[in-house]
């Protein structure tokens, strides 16, 4: 066996998994803490916070009792508050039974809170992991800035043709004589539009004259971000890449690779690319996927999984504060409607369940885009941690939202389910969430 050989592979794996237990520790860590500091806040003590499950590896004790661990199995986490059975927030029948006759030891507890107390509690850790979204991407819009308007130029990418006379701080008035539209229709139009040629001519205003300059194609097919679990991960394409032919074919434009792979029909592509000034050949199969439309539908395509940009980076500005804010809101929102889009189409049928990952794909996911760099897995952090708060939500027993739902039926009817009843819903909860486990961990081994 070539041991040597099985050292890219092994270090890969190794990256993956260390990917995925930093991103999926940092959402439990969140989504645990809303748990137990909201409860400390309405009155209920906290007897455990563990990260991770299984044989303690490190623990501590607080000033308020609270013992702090972590666990050798770093996929999930709990917090045992007192007169929990267990991690599931369980009633403890003899714990329960020991403070009947003491109202205030009582008051302190998970089952004898006040409803309110309760029910914030619980729901307080989805709402942690929906505000870790909103703050990451209010933080992401901060570093990188939104394109100054008009588009000016900050720095030309690296391409193969060159940057050409395009240079730093250009505004951009027009392509080919034609001015760049404001609405995303007419920007559209107007990108078809442009002839397919390497060089093209701008207009741009540089030290207060307008000037016509020759530069790069508007939209070439560069490689920006690469898709986890997609055909150009797997054949090794990297942000930076630019495909500069198909099938022998010499390409100079975005939407030219964008037509050949949708009219592929599924065959394997033959892509010629450039990397830092090396001509490299790439084999890839284009995969079919459902993508989200504007109207809350999906539409299946082909595609080998890449994301494109300009020929050159944007010049950006500092959002204000409330112009950053409201950017994550809508972009934390936007996650939860598209999941539960996406969810509402697989189960009537209309896109494939292959489009809900297990533990392998999102551990795959986590070491892809922890390979292209900080931003993009922080990125992915807050796209998962919102997925994270989400399915607590759902009114399943023995998540989030099916305590939740337990609370709404003690309000309307003035008393909880009966302990036997609970016990039943939460034997057939846990069922549940198993089985939706091994089929997300079946997707993962055998989904194309």
């Amino acid at each position: 066996m070539d041991i040597v050989g099985l050292l890219p592979q092994f270090g890969g794996l190794i990256w993956t998994l260390v990917a995925f237990v930093v991103a999926l520790s940092v959402i439990v860590a969140i989504h645990e803490y809303g748990h137990y500091i909201v409860g400390r806040w309405c009155g209920i003590k906290a007897d455990v916070f563990s990260l991770g499950f299984g044989p303690v590896l490190w623990s501590g004790t607080d000033k308020r009792g609270t013992i702090w661990q972590i666990a050798a199995l770093p996929f999930g986490g709990y917090v045992k508050f007192a007169g929990d059975a267990n991690a599931a927030s369980g009633k403890d029948e003899a714990a329960m039974a020991a403070v009947a006759d003491d109202p205030k030891a009582a008051r302190h507890t998970m089952h004898g809170a006040p409803l309110w107390a309760r029910a914030l509690t619980v729901a307080a850790g989805p709402a942690f992991n929906f505000a870790m979204s909103i703050l990451i991407f209010f933080a992401v819009a901060f570093s990188t800035g939104v394109a100054r308007d008009p588009l000016t130029v900050g720095e030309v990418r690296a391409l193969p043709q060159g940057a050409g006379e395009l240079m730093a701080g250009d505004e951009i008035v027009a392509v080919e004589g034609t001015a760049i539209p404001d609405s995303d229709p007419a920007y559209s139009t107007f990108v078809q539009s442009l002839p397919k040629e390497p060089i093209l001519t701008y207009d741009v205003r540089r030290e207060g004259r307008e000037i016509s300059v020759q530069g790069p194609y508007l939209l070439p097919p560069l490689v920006l971000q690469v898709v986890p679990q997609s055909a150009a991960i797997s054949a090794g394409l990297r942000p930076g890449d630019v495909i500069t032919g198909i099938e022998g074919e010499d390409v100079y434009a975005f939407s030219q690779l964008k037509d050949a792979v949708e009219s592929s029909e599924g065959a394997p592509l033959a892509l010629t690319v450039w990397r830092e000034g090396e001509t490299l050949n790439f084999q890839m199969t284009p995969k079919s996927v459902d993508e989200p439309q504007a109207d809350g539908s999906f539409k299946r395509a082909l595609r080998i999984g890449i994301s494109g940009g300009m020929a050159f980076e944007a010049a950006t500005d500092t959002p204000g504060v409330g112009e950053a804010l409201v950017g994550g809101v809508e972009n934390t929102w936007r996650i939860i409607t598209g999941s539960i889009n996406g969810l509402r189409e697989m189960i009537v049928g209309n896109i494939s369940t292959c489009n809900l990952s297990g533990p392998v794909g999102i551990a795959q996911a986590s070491g892809a885009m922890a390979s292209q760099g900080a931003t993009s897995f922080i990125y992915f952090i807050a796209v998962l941690s919102t997925a994270v708060g989400l399915l607590n939500l759902f009114p399943v027993p023995a998540l989030d939202g099916g305590h939740l739902t337990f609370y709404a039926y003690e309000a309307v009817t003035g008393k909880p389910p009966s302990d036997k009843a609970l016990r039943v819903l939460m034997t057939i909860g846990l069922a549940l969430v198993l089985s939706l486990m091994v089929f997300a961990l079946g997707n993962d081994l055998f989904c194309p």
